[in-house]
């Protein structure tokens, strides 16, 4: 344990990542943003978007002043929006409870919108300098290892335990901690991968491979012990796309539901995709019916025209799958509606609003008929 953290830097000097726009940067909104963005996203993806982000947002007052709707459009095709918003809501805690200024303590930062205590752990460790661990994906992964920890990373005990390894494996001197952290997630996520570890193969050698009792054991593709995932359920919904010229209706979602805040077509509720079909939905009535609020349903209908059935997409989440039938629709006018959670925005416009990546998909087809270009 003593010389883990010196061996791991040692490692980092020859093999590590290098030159990412996020490397060697001590803001601490920088190294914030660059941490939630990192969450459940590729590392490739990331660096398309964080430059991008960080040019619209590139201090935490510009982000806080930012109206939601331009932070989310700016986060669309990143999944996990309540990151988004998570990351909106900080920015104006920091700007009123901190003078604009993030905490330099560990305890401090957990206490902020969105941030968990390996994400605490990184911002203190790279942007102060503080002796704080932290515990992703990939960490826990080679302590599991390194250690043998028995049981499923998601029980409290084994939790805990990794925890306080975690904590006993920090380097003695404070300045060597960013460069200790980097170090820690660049092994786990390009040496100690899930399926195919250095230690598996003949061409790189694990510099703890003396030392990692997974690997002394044969147990290295069993640890850490993998819970067994149901399968994804499956649903349906029906989507109208309503045209009035070159606008299109959309609509905001519930902050608390999937694609929370965002703008999307007018929906159904979802519904097993086991369940029979009821062929009534797919009438003018029925679809009005289960997609807008009763209110604003009586105006509009008398101004719709050429109900045809548009194509079924598929979109895969992380824990179901959705599919998507699209119904398509002319409005005569841009009628007006009493919700301010339906607007018709036109084509031209409709980059500047956050919209799920399928939607986005889908309308983006349409801007380009039009000679329009979506991401602006």
């Amino acid at each position: 344990m003593n010389a883990f953290a010196k061996k791991l830097i040692a490692w980092h000097g020859v093999s590590g990542r290098s030159g990412l726009p996020w490397q060697g940067n001590r803001d601490p909104y920088a190294v914030w943003v660059s941490e939630i963005m990192l969450q459940q996203t590729q590392v490739a993806t990331v660096l398309e978007r964080y430059p991008r982000f960080m040019k619209r947002f590139p201090t935490v007052k510009k982000l806080a002043a930012a109206d939601i709707d331009e932070v989310l459009a700016e986060w669309a095709g990143l999944g996990y929006y309540s990151r988004a918003r998570n990351l909106h809501a900080c920015a104006k805690q920091v700007m009123q409870e901190f003078s604009g200024k993030f905490p330099s303590d560990p305890v401090l930062l957990e206490q902020l919108k969105g941030i968990g205590r390996s994400t605490a752990g990184a911002i203190a460790a790279f942007a102060f300098h503080e002796r704080a661990p932290i515990l992703d994906a990939n960490v826990k992964r080679i302590l599991a290892r390194l250690f043998a920890i028995d049981g499923a990373i998601q029980d409290k005990a084994v939790n805990d335990r990794l925890w306080q390894l975690a904590n006993d494996l920090l380097p003695n001197q404070a300045n060597n901690m960013p460069v200790y952290t980097q170090a820690l997630m660049d092994f786990g996520a390009t040496w100690c991968t899930s399926r195919k570890p250095v230690c598996m193969g003949v061409e790189k050698k694990c510099p703890f491979a003396k030392d990692c009792q997974a690997n002394l054991s044969d147990q290295v593709l069993a640890l850490p012990k993998k819970v067994i995932k149901a399968k994804s359920p499956e649903f349906d919904c029906d989507m109208l796309l309503i045209r009035s010229g070159n606008f299109v209706l959309l609509q905001k979602r519930p902050s608390k539901a999937i694609w929370g805040g965002l703008w999307s077509l007018p929906e159904s509720a979802w519904r097993p995709k086991t369940e029979k079909e009821d062929k009534s939905i797919s009438t003018l009535k029925g679809l009005l019916t289960v997609t807008l609020p009763k209110e604003n349903i009586a105006g509009l209908a008398k101004s719709l025209k050429g109900l045809k059935q548009g194509n079924q997409i598929k979109h895969i989440f992380t824990h179901r799958r959705l599919w998507m039938q699209i119904w398509e629709l002319n409005s005569a006018s841009a009628v007006e509606f009493s919700s301010s959670d339906l607007k018709w925005v036109h084509l031209s416009q409709l980059g500047r609003y956050g919209l799920p990546q399928p939607i986005k998909v889908l309308l983006l087809g349409l801007s380009l008929a039009r000679g329009d270009d979506l991401k602006n």
